[in-house]
């Protein structure tokens, strides 16, 4: 593979992997095919003995009623900058790089961001430039802007905060795909993201496809318990088969 020509907005040397691993054929579907899942995703990676890699929506928040995306986590980190933002706004002095992570991204990818609390990591420009690159979506951990924008063109983002501060005379991204931390859950670049208005899920990469198969069965135990509740069974019954016990 021909390797991306960079826009020098990071150095060469902060970017740990110029494409994020992809996921085995068919996983990002059958996740898809699961709708809503992150309930049955954090249930399957709990009987899988997986460490808990759920960030709730009181914490995320989606900026589209109804979203859900599946994808493989393109990580950035920001952090603040030392330099007062007054001076770097007067002398224009932008040390952002999430657009280098648009170059770098390959369609599907969810870009993730480990931001700054307070200001903007990502805005309207940023969320067309994503969607242009044919990118699923974004979870910041931070703030982001121009919410009407990114709707506009249908990009979702899932962020613990909005703020119109801009970011860009305030923050600094330090590296991409490297590892993050998000709501105190790691995650590695190629982890796959799975997001609805309930939660956001981040599922290792080395077991996303033990965790699909898990949740498809989960999935289907729950179809036929809902058809029964619609057939009449008794609430006894419904309560046993929920939670697993016994009759």
């Amino acid at each position: 593979m021909t390797e991306k020509r960079l826009t020098g907005r990071i150095a060469r040397e902060n970017i740990r992997q110029m494409q994020v691993p992809r996921p085995p054929q068919g996983v990002i579907d059958g996740f898809l095919a699961l709708g809503d899942a992150t309930g049955i995703v954090s249930d399957a990676m709990d009987e899988l003995g997986i460490a808990c890699g759920v960030v709730g929506a009181h914490i995320l928040r989606p900026t589209i009623p109804g979203a859900r995306i599946v994808g493989p986590a393109l990580t950035v980190r920001n952090v603040l900058q030392r330099a007062d933002a007054l001076e770097g706004a007067r002398n224009h002095v932008n040390k952002m790089a999430e657009f280098e992570a648009h170059n770098l991204a390959t369609p599907g990818d969810v870009l993730v961001i480990d931001g700054v609390s307070g200001m903007s990591n990502m805005g309207g420009i940023s969320a067309q430039t994503g969607k242009r690159q044919g990118e699923a979506g974004a979870i910041v951990f931070g703030g982001v802007r121009d919410v009407g924008h990114s709707r506009s063109v249908d990009y979702p983002i899932w962020s613990t905060e909005l703020s119109a501060v801009t970011g860009k005379w305030r923050l600094q991204t330090i590296e991409i795909n490297g590892p993050i931390q998000i709501g105190g859950v790691r995650v590695e670049p190629g982890d796959l993201v799975i997001a609805d208005e309930t939660s956001v899920c981040f599922v290792p990469r080395e077991r996303m496809t033990e965790v699909l198969v898990l949740a498809q069965q989960k999935a289907e135990a729950e179809d036929i318990r809902c058809r029964a509740i619609d057939d009449g069974i008794a609430v006894p019954d419904i309560s046993r088969a929920t939670y697993g016990e016994k009759a």
